[in-house]
């Protein structure tokens, strides 16, 4: 190999073009949700504003609000944000604003809970996920074929064709409102056991028409949706879609699916956000720092012109270094680690001791450095 055919491989700091939107680095802010809409209206409000835009000033290349539900009924909680209104689009627009003026890509990622709505939020002291069974934060939920996804009592239904393509319409529409608000990036949620990942599990969708049975029965309902959103998405706008990559059991979606889809929405989608699980009762896949990066270096070397970016238990610099370096993923999304540090990218590129110009640093905070 000669000197010409060197390629010096990125590093973490550098930035990147997703679909021509330049991220002035590869740290992504994963959608983590709040649950704080008080009023169970699905409005943003200060906590989002503040919460998102101290992550924005902290370096972060692109932002990305927690997962918003496109309709009532598929809010993971009474208290999740949404986007079926245009009351929710007006309220995120300053957020948009406030983001993309402090450096980072404003993004959103827009989901649909299934048979996992209607339940309580992850807050201290209170079991995460379980369902509310009456009263008035509680809800009949959707689903592919009425089969929850883990052993836990819930009310659900199976979906009708009708209720199937209300819901690649609603998923449009939010998009088109996120349009409006501001958003550089809309990010479709199939990861965690939520609705769409419902239909392309064999493990939650038994159906036996048009969305189930084989693979391409079980990945028509996110198709549909890709395709919905591309009619009322900017075509100079990320598209991109966060996905289990994986059940982690034989009888499962897979990686070898996953990376198939990813290969036939090349040119549709411009990003993958790999994850992993989220339909059973308990998890049976790799655990430690970096364990799902293997399935984003496999999406990455299976497609051409997708950006990927990798997430899980990633929090040291250089862990999180390493791994663009290495050429496994494009991108990495840091996200626990940035909810107890905000300004984790300045403190990770002071750290790496990167060259001054690329510490993502708010000018108003640059004495910190000293």
């Amino acid at each position: 190999m000669t000197a010409e055919d060197t390629v010096t491989p990125p590093t973490l700091f550098e930035p990147i073009e997703i679909n021509g939107v330049r991220l002035r680095n590869r740290l992504i802010l994963p959608p983590m949700c709040q649950y704080s809409c008080e009023a169970r209206d699905g409005v943003p409000h200060g906590w989002q504003f503040q919460h998102l835009a101290a992550r924005a000033a902290g370096g972060f290349g692109m932002v990305v609000a927690e997962a918003t539900a496109v309709t009532p009924e598929g809010r993971i909680s009474p208290w999740d944000t949404g986007l079926w209104n245009d009351e929710q689009a007006q309220a995120w627009a300053p957020i948009c604003d406030e983001i993309a003026e402090l450096g980072a890509v404003p993004a959103i990622q827009l989901g649909h809970a299934g048979a996992k709505a209607s339940t309580v939020p992850m807050h201290p002291g209170v079991p995460a996920g379980q369902p509310i069974l009456e009263g008035p934060d509680s809800w009949e939920t959707l689903s592919p074929s009425g089969v929850p996804t883990n052993s836990m009592e819930i009310r659900t239904h199976a979906m009708q064709v009708d209720e199937i393509r209300e819901t690649v319409q609603a998923f449009a529409d939010a998009a088109e409102r996120a349009d409006r608000a501001g958003f550089g990036a809309v990010q479709l949620h199939a990861a965690h056991g939520y609705l769409i990942h419902q239909f392309l599990s064999p493990l939650t969708n038994t159906r036996t028409d048009e969305y189930g049975g084989d693979y391409e029965g079980r990945t028509r309902f996110l198709k549909e949706i890709v395709a919905a959103v591309r009619e009322v998405w900017p075509a100079d706008k990320i598209l991109g879609i966060r996905i289990s990559g994986s059940d982690w059991r034989e009888d499962g979606w897979s990686i070898e699916e996953t990376v198939r889809l990813a290969q036939e929405l090349q040119g549709q989608v411009h990003w993958f956000d790999l994850s992993s699980a989220g339909i059973g009762d308990t998890y049976e896949g790799p655990k430690g720092p970096g364990y799902q990066v293997p399935l984003a270096t496999a999406v990455k070397e299976g497609t051409e012109g997708i950006v990927v970016s990798a997430v899980g238990s990633l929090t040291g610099a250089q862990e999180v270094a390493d791994v663009v370096t290495a050429g496994r993923a494009d991108a990495v999304c840091v996200g626990r680690a940035a909810l107890a540090n905000p300004n984790w990218p300045t403190a990770a590129a002071l750290e790496l001791d990167v060259p001054e110009e690329q510490v993502p640093m708010a000018r108003q905070y640059f004495r910190a450095k000293w």
